[in-house]
């Protein structure tokens, strides 16, 4: 399965902040418990490419940016 493969698996997303100070992204699915723990300089890189993808998107589907 790729990037551009549609999928039908379901999954819950939580993100926010550990009490170590960390930034955690979970992945709750069909026999998935993903813990994911980046510092806060990595989670602003991942914003940031997330909200380049986005931008990219809405490009591609002819939708106006924000």
């Amino acid at each position: 399965m790729g990037i551009n493969s549609e999928s039908d698996v379901a999954a819950n997303l939580q993100i926010g902040p550990t009490s170590m100070g960390m930034v955690r992204i979970y992945i709750e699915g069909d026999g998935v418990d993903l813990p994911l723990d980046f510092d806060p300089d990595e989670a602003e890189e991942i914003a940031d490419e997330i909200r380049a993808a986005a931008a990219r998107a809405r490009t591609m589907s002819g939708k106006k940016d924000r």
